[in-house]
């Protein structure tokens, strides 16, 4: 109020205080006697490229400037689940439990921790079966700081830390990946917590983890992203330090590899490589990359049922009523398809969804398809929610459902004409919030350095180069309505995969889901019961 009294005088300050009478003061146009406003332009390009340098190995060293005190660097491995067609499953799910154990220079976990908190770091391993970055991960629910294990097929070794550390964290991740000892003990330590994780996965309340390994073993049946990344139970005393061995020969080789780095200066992160990962040979021999499963991924369709009492899965004050779970699916497009995939992620921001309770408004996608469709006009239904996973290879969008066991029928049914009702006009606003939404997302989730590094990686590693945030927002912009048709059309062509857990007595057949995704309407066909 001083500042405003030297500039302009009492009296323009006086018009517009407090007093017995409201000043007639229009809140549509500037207020007499006040300067204009000079904001400051914001350019939505980022100022430093993502650079790339392959070194003489092949292995590829990646960096993004970001200014700060920490930085993020890593090492992101071609390898995961979807390769061990020719091993028993679960082997990249031991190698993710065994991780930063012991190695040739560090006698036991505690060491490399103890090393790590001098340069104020932490450190983390996740193995999975999808390739993705930024874009994709805007599409889920939670997206980034997404929990382990959403991907299927890269083997991601990571560490934060202070930057004047980088040669020390450089060093520790060249040892935790290639001169890891894989004890006996820790290997039975592994084993332990593998059958911890699969008791776990069969008790939760949350039946998503569960459903979404059974809807890929129901659309890509025995192959590729179908093959199980959890381990079976039966294979959880089949693994062991030669077998592990064979694997890491095959697929822990350098051209299959990058190392990636944010809040680091790239020659700096180049000089570290050279010294610590260009010459170094691993504990399990010269690598034989001829081996390497390149198999592409074979869409099947199929549905996987799991009888299951569902009645005991929350106990407690108010435990969560039995439901029925259901998950339908239908082929996408690979990330690596511009034209469809862009398209397909707006899509299943449109559909968007979640559980029948929410606290929040339009910002936690309460205008979204399907709880304007479903959720709001199905009271009974606790739960709709739209999922796009995509590979290098292939996609799938698919819609997880949960009701009361009775009710199982006309939920599917509701599902399959909302799948229908896809191939409709979206209107103007509601494709214009989708997009917005997405690229909000998008822009959000890149705020985090951790975030940053991930993407970096995952992109370079699955395409050699990195797509900058703003060209992938211009490339969202341009999604059209047609565009949504068309990929939609596309993917109703498919035969559906289903995945259903819980009581399963009112479940359709597949045949009669499949005839409801092939009609107009999406109606499955009627049944007459002459007793009930």
């Amino acid at each position: 109020m001083c500042s405003l009294v030297c500039r302009f005088g009492i009296g323009v300050c006086r018009r517009y205080s407090s007093g017995s009478a409201y000043p007639s003061v229009s809140l549509s146009s500037p207020l007499p006697g006040i300067p204009k406003p000079v904001f400051a332009s914001v350019d939505g390009n980022e100022t430093y490229e993502t650079k790339i340098t392959t070194l003489e190995n092949g292995l590829r060293v990646a960096s993004q400037n970001k200014f700060g005190q920490f930085c993020t660097v890593g090492i992101l491995v071609n390898s995961g689940s979807r390769h061990e067609a020719k091993y028993p499953s679960g082997i990249s799910h031991f190698l993710e439990k065994l991780s930063f154990s012991s190695t040739a220079r560090f006698g036991s976990k505690d060491e490399i921790l103890l090393t790590l908190e001098k340069h104020g770091g932490i450190c983390d391993c996740q193995t999975s079966r999808l390739f993705s970055f930024a874009i994709f991960k805007s599409l889920k629910t939670c997206l980034y700081g997404a929990p382990k294990r959403t991907c299927w097929d890269t083997t991601l070794y990571a560490v934060s830390a202070e930057v004047k550390g980088l040669d020390t964290v450089v060093s520790l991740l060249s040892d935790a990946v290639l001169q890891p000892r894989l004890l006996d003990e820790e290997i039975e330590m592994a084993r332990m917590a593998v059958r911890f994780e699969l008791e776990d996965l069969n008790m939760r309340p949350d039946p998503e983890p569960l459903l979404t390994e059974m809807i890929h073993a129901a659309a890509y049946r025995g192959n590729t992203v179908g093959l199980a990344r959890f381990c079976p139970a039966e294979n959880v005393e089949k693994v062991d330090r030669k077998l592990l061995h064979r694997y890491l020969q095959s697929y822990y080789c350098p051209e299959r590899m990058v190392l990636a780095g944010v809040g680091v200066e790239h020659q700096q992160l180049v000089d570290c490589a050279k010294k610590h990962l260009l010459h170094v040979k691993p504990v399990w021999g010269d690598s034989t990359p001829a081996k390497v499963d390149q198999s592409v991924a074979q869409y099947t369709g199929g549905i996987v049922k799991m009888v299951k009492d569902m009645s005991d899965v929350s106990l407690g004050p108010t435990p969560i009523p039995e439901l029925t779970h259901i998950m339908i699916g239908l082929e996408s497009c690979s990330f690596l398809q511009e034209e469809d995939f862009i398209p397909f992620a707006v899509l299943n921001m449109m559909m968007g969804g979640g559980g029948s309770f929410s606290a929040g408004g339009p910002g936690k996608g309460m205008f979204t398809r399907l709880y304007l469709n479903v959720l709001n006009r199905h009271h009974w239904m606790y739960n709709a929610t739209s999922y796009h996973h995509s590979y290098e290879d292939t996609g799938l969008l698919c819609i997880h459902a949960s009701a009361d066991p009775r009710q199982v029928r006309e939920m599917v049914e509701i599902i399959t004409r909302e799948f229908i009702q896809m191939t409709g006009t979206a209107g103007e606003m509601e494709l214009e919030r989708a997009k917005t939404q997405l690229k909000s997302m998008l822009m959000m989730n890149l705020e985090s350095r951790p975030v940053i590094f991930e993407d970096v990686g995952r992109q370079v590693l699955a395409t050699g180069k990195r797509k900058l945030p703003h060209q992938l927002c211009q490339l969202i912009s341009q999604v059209t309505a047609s565009d949504i048709k068309r990929v939609t059309v596309k993917m109703l062509r498919s035969k559906p995969a289903v995945a259903a857990l819980g009581d399963l007595t009112e479940l359709p057949s597949y045949e009669d889901i499949q005839a409801a995704l092939s009609s107009k309407d999406g109606r499955l066909p009627r049944i007459f019961r002459l007793f009930r």
